[in-house]
């Protein structure tokens, strides 16, 4: 686009800028611009009626010789000539688009033929472009420099324009073509464009409808009338195809209510005088509402029974008529015959409207066809996944009896991959015989590589730098390699895996990882701080390896060997070179230390989503079991089983439920305590933990046994009592042995833009809890800790200050004679154990997934209904991140 301060030869300033005449977006706009330069003549000076052409000359050419504008016309010297054959040659001359001005003078029978060529075109400009940028109008545009300008070009050109805005529902779109001339007859033409607002569709007017709403039926379109809630959707610009769309959304919906002789007998859609918006109005005739008649299915097919067939119909005579389940009853019967290797069987439904009774009763016929077998299977446009990785996806082979199911289970296997493009389709095509069916897959392949840097900021942990390569399909082998830093205020970590999914093309996978990961744990100050307790570091390896035991279900084997080392600051959290109870809690001392785990675990898994990266139906089941002793310095056994479902609802709704639980349960014998003290047999590190982000409307580890302590201050009576204001006021959570949680949850569908945006929103429910630890308060079976004392002996340079455990609140006890003790106010504090119960807790919110400008990005607000004291809630959660 041209800036205002666009340079320009010096004569532009003297020159007229002048607009072209007749050059518009809009016809009624058109008649109020300025004429252009040089119109053509009215009409040629008077010659005589009849003569023969003495002499023949040309004027006023720049570029042209004369002996070529001669050749436009059919004067020829010597020859007669007549004022229509003049008249003639100015018409031809005008029509080469070579002239602005042609006059022709006659001096007796000497011909002068007077021109003044139209300019060269310098440049072409576009002013006032924004929502369609330059790359977007230039290759619609036929003028380009060096070309010779004229009326008509400009005029095409300028539609074009408008056309495009159009396309992008702009219809008050105008644009100005403006000529500024320069010397040497050159010209810059300037297209200024007023792109204007998006027409919406103020009003959807339905006439002719009794028997549903105006409201019912506007539901049923695509288009909506623009309303202030509708923001992010599409369906508010007008646009004509949509309109056609529409209508057979209408008969649609009326033909699965039963109205069979529904039509829509007009449909117009009326710009407003100012060019915003539209009205569209329909018309339709309902018609009357039809039920079914006889159904019945009659099978020329030997293998498909005529009687089994019509007792499985979903219709029954008396129910009204529903053209949607006859579709879906025809695909029905077309994928039972597949099922039994017919591909190619024809059903056609034979319809009886009885117009005296209304009822339409239906005959689907079912063709007599060659079962079929598979004669090859063909893959095109895999350029880098090799043939094979797509060939062992397919349930059929070559030479294969065909069966309908297991070409969609093969494409479901193929799009898990993540591969290729969604919507993948196994398009079925007669073979060299009519027995024979060839399948071809024609895949277009997306980049399954991933090299990204992201820093961003969690509510979880604050802020986050990752960086990680992944190629989920090295080689083109199918095989995954990835590598991952991540650097956090509370977690660091670097990891390296590869998998491959047919070890030694044998359907077994086998993969592995390594790892190093370093934890800071945290526990919460005042309600809202945070506070870093134990730091835990890993490192370890796990070996992965999985094999199907039939077409759903598949085993999973791993081991794995962790090295852990869980450490506390000393100078906060020990006293004398330990780790002391009163100052950390009895469960972090008991924390610490270094360990090694060596597990085993296998996972047994039932799967039959349609889609293993974004289901829309099927379910997944998965039991996992880890056994911790095969050597090493733990042991356990850790139990899980996790199920999904999901349900396509129409209209592109998607609900799910999802329901987990899972036991940790201890192989080792009483443990205790540096004091003696009996401690829970499972370790801190080891344990479950449930809250954000597993349960939204709850805080990261918000749920579940926690001990809170609350420091102790004397108030203006002179009471020890809690304080829970400015002191610290400390909450550990300690997780559980056990726990379950739920979920259900409707991902709601948006407009094409929202889509396009990547907008994904959610309502949902949450459920769960975590428990099963002994109480670990640990202050005189109560509790309490009546604080500390200062105790001071001697005076002068010889005093020393030590510090004592106080006798009571307030109280320091006796001393040795010549010392004086003093209480350390706010010393003294109560420890209280609270969450450990199985009672649900439950949240209910709504969420947003956008893939924006800036990263992924997922926000939540969340409601928690049910809850327990102790319990940590947290309204809104977020976390984005920016790729560069």
């Amino acid at each position: 686009m041209m800036s205002s301060n666009r340079q320009r030869p010096v004569v532009a300033a003297l020159l007229a800028t002048t607009m072209i005449a007749g050059l518009s977006a809009m016809p009624a706009a058109a008649q109020q611009r300025a004429p252009a330069p040089a119109a053509a003549p009215a009409a040629p000076p008077a010659v005589a009626p009849a003569g023969t052409i003495r002499s023949l000359s040309v004027t006023g050419q720049q570029r042209l010789e004369p002996d070529t504008v001669l050749s436009y016309t059919k004067l020829r010297l010597g020859e007669p000539f007549t004022q229509e054959s003049l008249d003639q040659a100015l018409r031809d001359l005008y029509e080469t688009e070579l002239f602005a001005d042609v006059q022709i003078r006659n001096d007796n029978g000497a011909l002068t033929v007077e021109v003044k060529e139209n300019p060269v075109i310098n440049r072409i400009v576009l002013e006032g472009n924004k929502r369609l940028k330059e790359d977007k109008i230039r290759p619609e545009i036929r003028l380009a420099p060096r070309q010779i300008y004229t009326r008509s070009k400009v005029r095409a050109d300028v539609a074009r324009i408008i056309e495009l805005y159009r396309r992008q529902g702009r219809f008050a779109a105008t644009v100005e073509p403006k000529m500024v001339q320069l010397d040497q007859n050159r010209v810059d033409i300037v297209f200024e464009i007023s792109e204007g607002p998006k027409s919406k569709v103020r009003q959807i007017n339905i006439i002719g409808n009794e028997k549903f709403s105006d409201g019912e039926l506007r539901g049923q379109m695509v288009t909506k009338q623009s309303r202030w809630f509708r923001i992010f959707s599409s369906g508010t610009s007008y646009d004509p195809d949509r309109l056609a769309y529409d209508q057979q959304k209408l008969r649609q919906f009326y033909l699965t209510e039963g109205y069979a002789d529904f039509r829509v007998t007009s449909a117009v859609a009326e710009l407003t005088p100012d060019k915003q918006d539209f009205i569209i109005t329909y018309v339709v005739e309902e018609g009357d509402r039809y039920k079914f008649g006889d159904v019945k299915v009659e099978s020329d097919i030997r293998d498909l029974s005529s009687d089994s067939l019509t007792r499985m119909l979903p219709m029954k005579k008396g129910q009204w008529y529903n053209a949607k389940q006859v579709e879906d009853t025809v695909d029905t019967l077309s994928e039972t015959a597949g099922l039994f290797g017919y591909a190619f069987a024809d059903v056609q439904p034979d319809f009886q409207r009885d117009k005296d009774t209304l009822t339409m009763g239906i005959n689907f016929r079912i063709a007599n066809a060659p079962r079929v077998y598979v004669e090859r299977v063909d893959i095109n446009g895999n350029t880098l996944t090799q043939d094979k990785v797509v060939r062992r996806e397919f349930r059929l082979a070559e030479g294969d009896a065909f069966n309908s199911f297991l070409v969609k289970r093969s494409k479901d296997r193929i799009n898990s991959l993540g591969f290729f493009q969604e919507k993948l389709e196994v398009e079925q095509k007669p073979g060299s015989a009519p027995d024979r069916i060839v399948l071809e897959t024609n895949v277009q392949e997306k980049s399954t590589g991933e090299l990204s840097l992201s820093a961003g900021f969690s509510s979880l942990e604050r802020f986050i730098l990752a960086a990680s390569i992944t190629q989920r399909n090295f080689r083109g082998k199918g095989q995954e390699l990835r590598t991952s830093v991540n650097w956090s205020n509370y977690s660091k970590s670097i990891e390296l895996g590869f998998t491959e999914p047919y070890f030694m093309d044998k359907n077994i996978a086998l993969g592995g990882d390594i790892y190093r990961r370093d934890l800071n744990s945290f526990r919460y100050l005042n309600n809202k701080d945070r506070d870093t307790t134990y730091e835990q570091t890993t490192t370890g390896f796990q070996i992965r390896a999985g094999v199907p035991i039939t077409e759903y279900m598949s085993l999973a084997l791993r081991y794995s060997l962790n090295f852990d080392d869980v450490t506390l600051d000393k100078d906060t959290f020990y006293t004398d070179g330990r780790c002391d109870p009163i100052k950390a809690g009895r469960y972090l001392c008991d924390a610490i230390g270094k360990r090694t785990t060596s597990s085993v675990g296998y996972s047994l898994i039932y799967d039959t989503r349609d889609n293993r990266i974004r289901p829309t139906r099927g379910h997944n089941v998965v039991l996992s079991q880890d056994f911790a002793g095969l050597g090493g310095s733990v042991r356990y056994v850790r139990s899980r089983l996790n199920g999904s479902k999901f349900w396509p609802l129409g209209g592109g709704f998607i609900f799910s439920i999802s329901a987990e639980g899972g036991y940790i349960h201890s192989l080792e014998g009483e443990r205790r305590d540096d004091a003696g003290n009996p401690v829970d047999k499972i370790r801190l590190t080891d344990r479950f933990f449930l809250g954000e982000p597993q349960i939204r409307g709850f805080d990261i580890r918000g749920i579940g046994p926690r001990v809170k302590r609350y420091y102790l201050t004397k108030n203006e009576d002179g009471e020890y009592v809690r304080n829970s204001g400015n002191r610290n006021v400390s909450d550990d959570a300690l997780g559980g042995k056990v726990y379950y949680m739920a979920r259900a949850e409707v991902e709601i569908p948006l407009g094409s833009g929202a889509r396009e945006m990547g907008l994904r929103p959610s309502v949902f429910v949450d459920a769960g809890a975590v428990a099963g630890l002994k109480n670990p308060v640990l202050v005189n079976g109560n509790g309490r800790f009546n604080g500390y004392c200062s105790v001071q002996t001697g005076s002068g340079d010889n005093a020393t200050t030590t510090t004592q455990p106080a006798a009571g609140i307030g109280t320091c006890g006796s001393v040795a004679p010549g010392s004086t003790a003093t209480y350390i106010d706010g010393s003294g504090f109560e420890e209280v154990y609270l969450g450990d119960t199985l009672k649900p807790r439950v949240s209910v919110g709504f969420g947003i997934n956008w893939n924006s400008p800036f990263g992924p990005f997922r926000i939540d607000i969340a409601k928690a209904l049910l809850k327990e004291p102790g319990d940590d809630t947290k309204l809104i959660t977020f976390n984005v991140g920016t790729q560069f």
